[in-house]
């Protein structure tokens, strides 16, 4: 038997069709096109199955479930989607509208969460039964897996990791409060921080790396940084210290076994995990340096959602 985990975004609806043993033999890709009615994103996402599954070369019948990860606050016992700003969708009963063009059972979830169990599946949470993940993007999202299940809280709206305060009183975040782990920490946050060190140092090697400010992106302070550029190695190091100190937040408050960070800054590797490692060691509340948690990448990337997504019957109770 197969399941179907889906990646519902703001710009691409991703579907995958998963073995039993978390592979994913085929993909299938669309655009959202968003804004629009959720009976037509609803649309999108079944032809969506339909082009995936004829890839795959696999019956609506050897499907046993299909799983959703959306953006937003999604209501994993009725399937609804409570709020998601991103897509237009305010109580929208997403199960329904699929299951009765598909007849499976149909299971929804937040996509940070789905993408967390991914890692714990098949990915480098693997074999770990309390794992955080951390994505740092666009923002900071986050999945909370706590003995092998996703924590959402009493109202579907736990995990919101990005929005605990590091600076009160701080930089503006999108979610109106100021000073936020994810305005301090997220890659956008990042090329800002780089932004401002360029205008306050015209002779900064970043300049001539970027080009413009234009330019700017989630390497430029890095690579600056390799240079030897002190403006971007100032950045580099402020970045690793607001990280840290939203990240050892997370290890004293949940002690996992493993917290996994992913998105495209982690492509730095051991540039970034080294000193995040040394800063946790430093700064986590730990007894046992020998039972403490381990930092690492997560290693699935865009798959994880997919494969999250297609096991959640799993988690049904």
């Amino acid at each position: 038997m197969y399941n179907i985990g889906i990646d519902l975004g703001g710009t691409n609806i991703k579907v995958g069709v998963v073995d039993e043993n978390y592979n994913i033999v085929a993909k299938a890709t669309a655009k959202t096109n968003l804004p629009r009615p959720a009976e037509e994103i609803a649309d999108a996402i079944v032809e969506t199955v339909w082009a995936a599954l004829g890839e795959a070369k696999v019956t609506i019948g050897e499907v046993n479930s299909i799983g959703i990860g959306t953006p937003g606050v999604a209501n994993r016992n009725s399937g609804i989607v409570l709020y998601s700003c991103n897509l237009g969708f305010n109580n929208t009963d997403l199960r329904a509208l699929i299951q009765k063009k598909l007849n499976k059972d149909i299971y929804v979830e937040n996509d940070a969460n789905a993408a967390a169990f991914g890692e714990v599946l098949n990915g480098a949470g693997k074999g770990y039964k309390d794992v955080v993940v951390v994505t740092l993007g666009t923002g900071v999202g986050g999945g909370i897996i706590i003995d092998g299940k996703i924590y959402t809280g009493f109202n579907f709206c736990g995990a919101e990791l990005g929005h605990s305060v590091i600076q009160y009183g701080g930089r503006q975040c999108g979610c109106g409060r100021k000073g936020c782990f994810e305005a301090y920490s997220s890659a956008t946050a990042l090329i800002n921080m780089t932004k401002e060190a360029m205008e306050a140092n015209k002779d900064s090697k970043m300049w001539q790396i970027a080009g413009s400010l234009d330019n700017v992106d989630g390497k430029t302070a890095f690579d600056g940084w390799r240079e030897g550029d002190k403006a971007a190695s100032d950045v580099v190091e402020m970045y690793i210290n607001y990280l840290g100190c939203g990240l050892t937040n997370i290890v004293n408050t949940f002690q996992p076994e493993v917290l996994l960070i992913g998105g495209g800054i982690c492509k730095e590797g051991e540039n970034l995990t080294k000193p995040l490692n040394e800063f946790i060691a430093r700064e986590s509340y730990c007894i046992d340096p020998n039972r403490s948690t381990k930092l690492d990448i997560a290693k699935l990337g865009n798959d994880a959602g997919i494969i999250g997504a297609a096991y959640l019957y799993t988690l049904a109770e």
